[in-house]
């Protein structure tokens, strides 16, 4: 894995122990795209959930194209946590699919160093807002393409120009209800990330 830990002088404990560094990362998507499972799947602790169950007024909103059988949704955020080496801890941030929770993004995104955005074929545009927030923004994030059963399988080319994603995005695929998937994304957008703000850094230090 492509990954420098910080000065250990800066990750010392008051008893003199090294701690371990703590990354954060975005899980983003559509609605019903799998966020809440790959978190619920990789995280080494009780996840934590705001989910909400579905109510006749919210499906009237809510496009249940392809996830009919979907009776939760996250209204806030998802939490957990993974220890991807001895010194390094991802903190994990699920955020919500749906339009009228998009306001809760900015304070998500604080901090975070790199994204993950996930992508069920049946619903690819879902993806849109997601991608144009971190362009916008400025962060690195990957594409993760959660392999519903019964979804057609792109190539992995056609999905970076559906999306019309800039080539150095990447993109891969995944199965967001199994840990070792889940961990190989993470694994994934932090190496990305880390590449992404080395280059940055080079470039304003030039």
């Amino acid at each position: 894995m492509d990954y420098e830990p910080s000065d250990s002088a800066d990750r010392t404990g008051a008893s003199g122990e090294l701690m371990p560094t703590a990354v954060k990362i975005l899980i983003a998507g559509g609605f019903g795209v799998g966020k809440t499972t790959l978190v619920g799947a990789v995280s080494e602790t009780r996840p934590l959930r705001t989910e909400e169950v579905l109510t006749e007024e919210g499906v009237s909103v809510d496009d249940l194209s392809g996830i009919e059988t979907k009776t939760t949704t996250t209204v806030a955020m998802d939490f957990g946590r993974i220890s991807i080496t001895d010194d390094l801890v991802l903190y994990l941030f699920g955020t919500p699919g749906q339009d009228r929770f998009w306001f809760v993004w900015d304070e998500l995104a604080l901090g975070a160093l790199g994204a993950v955005v996930l992508a069920d074929t049946r619903r690819l545009a879902d993806c849109f807002p997601s991608v144009d927030y971190f362009e916008k923004h400025g962060t690195p994030f990957i594409v993760a393409v959660n392999c519903f059963e019964g979804a057609r399988q792109y190539q992995l080319d056609e999905v970076t120009q559906a999306l019309s994603l800039d080539p150095g995005v990447p993109v891969m695929l995944c199965d967001a209800r199994r840990r070792e998937s889940g961990k190989e994304v993470l694994i994934a957008v932090l190496e990305h990330a880390m590449r992404t703000h080395r280059r940055v850094s080079a470039t304003t230090a030039g």
